[in-house]
């Protein structure tokens, strides 16, 4: 059995009220922000072809939208997870039926004019609008013109349309023009970021974050990092190799990656990567080739930790027995 334990450094957003007439907005997935999913992608304030987000970070892509609220791999949206309405109002417009799948070359054709996947659009009155992206494909539970109170099941999680990780993304949207919720005034003060925010509570900003932590015998393949395939629940005593990898976001340009790995008898290695550019998303492994015939029985622990500036943004640790 795996057991995950993590600890991060975040950013607590003083709570603002909106302004009179804009909409309160609470999170628009069901889960534990910060530890089941996470903001990998914020709305881009950047005029030229760069991204930065409202703390003049890189949290974000050229021309984004949005806010991106995403599972740590395609395990838990095939788990299923639901998908709520941010702020009371009426169904504008619903999609479904486009295939869950990560946007590539191959399939972009098939997603021209249609980037947010399957989705729904939501009429808070007075030019105010919510839209919700990417979600699974027949898991919409809303039609137009229903009527949806805060917090109301819209579907779930999915992976449709210009996406390549299971994630909802949110825009909000005033008379037709992008509003950054966390930066409703778009007078972007980097690093001091705005006390009024459209957010009933706002969620504290991450600078980058691990997610997901796992063991396996061999190095794994990138895909079935994302899928969440590649964590073995359990390795034999005389398994080849003990490999521990970290899946991560938001790595910049210089960042550490430490992997420490522990056994009954203490460290079996420590070892630290630095990035040698930013990456959306990434996955590192280490391990150790079996010498004998088998492992030390007894627990042993794999903490990968992300390390920026000298200062730790997050860390996360699995856990595993061998007998």
């Amino acid at each position: 059995m795996i057991r995950a334990v993590y600890t991060a450094f975040t950013l607590t957003l003083a709570a603002g009220m909106p302004a009179a007439g804009d909409p309160v907005l609470t999170s628009p997935i069901d889960c534990d922000l910060g530890r089941d999913c996470f903001i990998q992608q914020y709305v881009d304030h950047d005029p030229g072809p760069g991204a930065s987000d409202y703390l003049c970070a890189p949290l974000s892509y050229d021309e984004h939208t949005g806010t991106d609220f995403g599972l740590p791999t395609l395990r838990q949206m095939q788990a299923g997870v639901n998908v709520l309405a941010s702020a009371p109002g009426t169904v504008k417009g619903v999609r479904d039926g486009m295939v869950d799948r990560a946007y590539s070359a191959a399939n972009a054709e098939q997603v021209t004019g249609r980037e947010c996947g399957n989705g729904v659009v939501i009429d808070h009155g007075e030019g105010w609008e919510t839209q919700y992206c990417h979600m699974k494909r027949g898991s919409i539970t809303v039609r137009s013109g229903d009527t949806v109170q805060r917090g109301a099941v819209l579907g779930q999680v999915g992976i449709s349309g210009r996406a390549q990780f299971p994630h909802v993304h949110l825009s909000v949207r005033h008379n037709g023009e992008t509003i950054d919720p966390f930066d409703p005034d778009g007078d972007i003060t980097c690093d001091v970021p705005d006390s009024n925010t459209l957010w009933r509570s706002p969620p504290a900003y991450r600078a980058g974050g691990i997610l997901d932590v796992g063991f396996s015998d061999s190095i794994p393949a990138y895909d079935d990092v994302k899928s969440g395939r590649a964590a073995k629940a359990a390795l034999p005593a005389d398994a080849p190799a003990l490999v521990v990898y970290g899946y991560a976001f938001g790595g910049q340009l210089g960042d550490k990656i430490r992997v420490v790995l522990t056994g009954p008898k203490g460290d079996v290695l420590d070892q630290t990567e630095t990035l040698e550019k930013g990456q959306a998303q990434f996955f590192r492994a280490v391990g150790k080739r079996l010498k004998g015939a088998a492992w030390p029985a007894g627990s042993y622990a794999g903490t990968v930790t992300l390390i920026r500036d000298g200062r730790q943004i997050d860390t996360r640790r699995a856990e595993i027995t061998l007998r």
